[in-house]
């Protein structure tokens, strides 16, 4: 996923499109919990075993690697069942051009709930997989699962739909789920020299030929990582920078349903992720939800990171729950 082992401390200057990058080199530290007392919140109908379903569903394709059958057939399953839970489902199909110099076939998709609701509320995750196992020792140029590297976000999205379809909002606010390809097709640290922006390429893509035209939405979030046993979400940089108010509510309606010890009120450093294109071309809020581990060996994400263990054994269907469960109380507590 995304430039990975080059873990980036960006700062961006959203209005005139300029970021700089440097790499990243300072350790997280504890954020500041919020001063007022946190209100009790019963967690709303989220079927982890629903979630998880989705997520066996789409490792059963088997890699979902750019230009492959399993590709193809996995994004029809998606779309799929974005229709099957009453959404408005949109395609974007368009190539891309990877480090490897491979022009690669992507599609993004985009599931409307309340599609003439002026007030929106943005949720991605990326649905392809790695083509390499880059950081294994064995088998390194073979595509990996990504079970909890794509399949777990999009799992609780899935679920995040269902539940929307048999508890609808109100008219007045409407929800898009969207799953961005090709966010994996990065350009591997030992490929030479480097070449910004080969991760997110569905997301850089939408990002500047927005679907629907003119698309707005009042903030967004983004699941990546959301599956694993044992895993932590801490607030990255890009997003308590240019999202705050976003992170500040996620973090707040986490602790209020009882699952600090999933989303501790501690800091991470900045990651090129897909909510960095959204914020940066389409200037739209968004909050990475991103399971950050400090003690690994980068520095940042779990063990099974573009490795072949990333497979259905590292997910844990609590995870899973505790992600929708927060995800959708921040959605349904909009008025």
């Amino acid at each position: 996923m995304k430039n990975n082992m080059k873990v980036a401390a960006l700062t961006l200057l959203v209005a005139a499109n300029l970021f700089a990058c440097k790499d990243k080199n300072t350790a997280s530290t504890e954020s500041s919990e919020p001063t007022t007392e946190t209100v009790k919140v019963t967690p709303p109908a989220f079927s982890e075993d629903s979630a998880y379903q989705y997520v066996a569903a789409q490792v059963a394709f088997g890699p979902r690697v750019p230009n492959t059958p399993a590709h193809r057939a996995c994004g029809d399953y998606l779309i799929g069942k974005l229709k099957g839970f009453g959404t408005t489902v949109q395609v974007q199909s368009f190539t891309a051009k990877a480090y490897d110099g491979k022009t690669l076939e992507l599609r993004n998709f985009m599931g409307q709930i309340n599609p003439k609701a002026a007030r929106r509320i943005l949720l991605a995750a990326h649905w392809d997989t790695r083509h390499v196992a880059d950081k294994d020792t064995q088998n390194r140029d073979k595509p990996i699962d990504g079970a909890n590297d794509g399949a777990s976000g999009v799992g609780v999205l899935l679920e995040i739909a269902r539940q929307l379809q048999a508890n609808p909002l109100s008219e007045g606010i409407g929800v898009d789920i969207m799953l961005f390809d090709g966010e994996d097709y990065g350009q591997p640290d030992d490929a030479g020299d480097y070449i910004p922006d080969t991760y997110c390429l569905g997301s850089q893509h939408w990002s500047k030929n927005l679907m629907p035209i003119g698309y707005k939405a009042q903030y967004g979030i983004l699941l990546d990582m959301v599956g694993a046993k044992g895993a932590r979400f801490a607030q990255e940089e890009i997003s308590r920078t240019y999202a705050k108010n976003v992170v500040d509510n996620i973090w707040k309606t986490a602790h209020s349903m009882g699952f600090s010890d999933y989303f501790p009120y501690q800091n991470s450093p900045s990651i090129t992720d897909d909510h960095y294109y959204v914020i940066q071309n389409a200037e739209i809020p968004m909050a990475d939800i991103i399971a950050y581990d400090s003690t690994s060996p980068d520095g940042y994400f779990g063990p099974y990171h573009h490795r072949h263990s990333d497979n259905l054994q590292v997910i844990d269907k609590n995870t899973l729950k505790v992600v929708g469960q927060t995800v959708l109380q921040v959605v349904k507590s909009e008025k």
